[in-house]
């Protein structure tokens, strides 16, 4: 059998370090720093805090800053293929509330204004302007997007359902990130010194990264790296901190190396994650030794590793997608970053990283992302040029299509109440518009589980359990794909607002900690100990079925279950700004759906697949497309 192989053909960048590969390769071998006292915007009473900020970037006035910084990216990489990608999968954090910070300070209140504030927009926004007709997802995994973002690339081409996809990640900084990481105290105020023994948090900074992947069974010529693999995990453990062991990163790395079919040994270079907070290094440490032994206290053992975050900063979810790109250039030009601001490594961590930019044959690279939420992913790069031997002695040609999902329970919340409550009122004819209090939502949810939650992670932590109590499995569901258009909006404005009424003095950190997209994923993965794949994606209306895609690529034929929910809250501020569907009514309206799903080909009852999924916009043969597809 002929081995199917995932290229990387094309690579795209633009970051503090530089725009385009060309500077960032110059900045990297000249261990530059690209930290600096934030300018973007006035930060009240306080000093500016350093950051990894973009200089000398025109913004159309019509277009946020996320969106920009993506299709600088996407240009790059595109620059030598006239055929649009078949698929975009972009991995996102902040979208456009750069732009709706600055609209909602100035009371702007004209649903305009706020067309590109979804994260979902990023993906839609690329696809339209490279003329995509297949897929566009939008993966918000915290700090990890942008790998996930690989992963679920990676799988749409060895499953044939895509012969190139265009993958990466882009984030800007923000009000919200900038206050946000400062609130809870993760904010080193000289740059961020991953590893370092004086550490003291990390940098906020911005960027993007694009990749485009192509299926194939012979080296492209012009092949610049080698996708080998990935993995996904969830800690499972707090919604904000590492699990202090390291066993979520270990799972991650493991599950990569798996699909990669190659061992520790193999590894020459680790792109660590290091974001210099002293938690996240210790256990990223801990994690590693795990997989390595002490391999990284030898000069002249491999692999040697560094983090790029001391002088990039952290781009959120573009770092993932960007350490992707420079773990390619490691392999293309023989080049390791150094650990630009470690100065005394922490002996307690028992590692040494690569202290100056350094030139050696790199033939694997293994790159680490790790986020809010637990969720951690690990890539395995490789050099298209060598010549590997699985360990398995296995060959991989393509993978069967992914098999239907079998339904082992379901649930619903809407106006009309629960999943019975709901199906009374339709069939009598009865409307389900409306809200829930937010005590109901929750009434079968014990109250310490939600004592400090809002509405969006008490309605997805309502449905995982209705779902599962309807399944009447004894194990509990090992992934979670989630699917939310605008992610938690309450959380987001009591952010802002607390931020606007003190003189961008005070805010939360509770709040900032809720109002990431993945928050409720991670709330659920933590009440049912689901250390698998952790997925959230964000779509707009389609935003179930991105997840339920993500679901269908991600798992395999094994014993485990796995929860799929879509769920968008109302709220009185935002929604009838965010969303033209809700002016259409006086009713505001909020709930969701969730499945206790398991892959089956032998399971009888109900089965839910991905059948079809491509974009209308310049795709005049989409219904023929449809027709065929059933």
């Amino acid at each position: 059998m002929t081995d199917l192989r995932i290229f990387i053909t094309g690579i795209g960048l633009i970051s503090p370090l530089g725009n385009g590969l060309s500077q960032t390769r110059d900045s990297i071998k000249k261990g530059k720093k690209g930290i600096r006292p934030l300018s973007l915007f006035p930060t009240g009473q306080n000093n500016p805090l350093p950051v990894g900020e973009i200089s000398d970037l025109f913004i159309a006035d019509n277009v946020p800053r996320t969106h920009k910084l993506a299709f600088i990216a996407a240009k790059e990489a595109m620059a030598h293929t006239e055929l649009p990608p078949d698929a975009v999968v972009i991995g996102s954090t902040t979208g456009g509330i750069l732009t709706t910070e600055a609209n909602l300070k100035k009371e702007d209140r004209n649903p305009e204004s706020y067309r590109y504030h979804s994260t979902g927009t990023v993906s839609e926004y690329i696809a339209r302007e490279y003329k995509c007709r297949g897929p566009a997802i939008t993966v918000s995994t915290a700090c990890s997007s942008g790998a996930a973002a690989i992963k679920i690339g990676l799988e749409m081409l060895r499953t044939r359902k895509a012969e190139n996809v265009l993958v990466g990640g882009a984030d800007s900084l923000c009000r919200l990130t900038y206050y946000g990481f400062n609130s809870l105290q993760l904010i080193d105020p000289r740059g961020a010194r991953p590893f370092d023994k004086n550490r003291r948090g990390m940098s906020v900074a911005e960027g993007a990264a694009m990749l485009f992947l192509t299926a194939g069974e012979k080296t492209p010529d012009h092949a610049i790296a080698e996708i080998l693999g990935a993995g996904l995990s969830c800690d499972a453990w707090h919604i904000a901190a590492p699990d202090p062991q390291g066993r979520g990163a270990v799972k991650a790395m493991v599950a990569a190396l798996k699909d990669a079919d190659i061992s520790p040994a193999d590894i020459d270079y680790v792109n660590a994650h290091g974001t210099g907070t002293w938690d996240n290094d210790l256990s990223e440490a801990k994690a590693l030794r795990m997989i390595f032994g002490d391999a990284f206290l030898s000069d002249h053992k491999k692999p040697c590793f560094s983090s790029v975050k001391g002088a990039f900063g952290h781009p959120l979810g573009a770092s993932g997608a960007i350490e992707a790109v420079i773990s390619a250039m490691s392999i293309s030009d023989g080049l390791i970053p150094g650990n630009i601001g470690c100065d005394i490594p922490d002996p307690e961590l028992l590692m040494r990283p690569v202290s100056e930019p350094s030139e050696m044959k790199v033939q694997t690279v293994l790159s680490n992302s790790f986020g809010f939420g637990g969720n951690n992913a690990s890539i395995v790069i490789g050099d298209p040029k060598k010549d590997r031997h699985p360990i398995s002695g296995a060959h991989r040609g393509p993978v069967p299509a992914p098999s239907s999902l079998t339904v082992l329970g379901c649930a619903c919340v809407t106006g009309a109440g629960n999943t019975d409550e709901t199906m009374t009122n339709l069939s009598g004819g009865k409307s389900c518009k409306g809200r829930l209090s937010t005590s109901r939502i929750s009434e079968n949810l014990e109250r310490k589980t939600v004592r400090r939650l809002k509405r969006l992670p008490r309605l997805a932590l309502s449905l995982a359990d209705a779902a599962y109590k309807d399944s009447e499995i004894s194990d509990t569901p090992s992934s979670v794909f989630f699917g939310t258009g605008w992610g938690p909006l309450s959380e987001t404005y009591d952010f802002l607002t607390k931020l606007y009424e003190s003189g961008e003095q005070f805010t939360s950190p509770t709040d900032f900690i809720g109002s990431v997209h993945n928050a409720p994923a991670g709330q659920i993965a933590i009440q049912f100990k689901s250390t698998g794949p952790n997925i959230t994606t964000a779509g707009g209306d389609y935003s179930f079925e991105q997840a339920l895609m993500a679901a269908s690529l991600l798992t395999n034929d094994s014993d485990d279950t796995l929860f799929v929910i879509g769920a968008d809250e109302s709220h009185e501020e935002l929604s009838p700004l965010f969303d033209n569907s809700v002016l259409s009514d006086e009713t505001l309206s909020d709930g969701g759906g969730a499945f206790c799903l398991k892959r089956t080909e032998t399971a009888s009852g109900l089965k839910i697949f991905p059948a079809f999924f491509e974009r209308a916009e310049n795709n005049p043969s989409i219904i023929s497309s449809l027709i065929s597809s059933l």
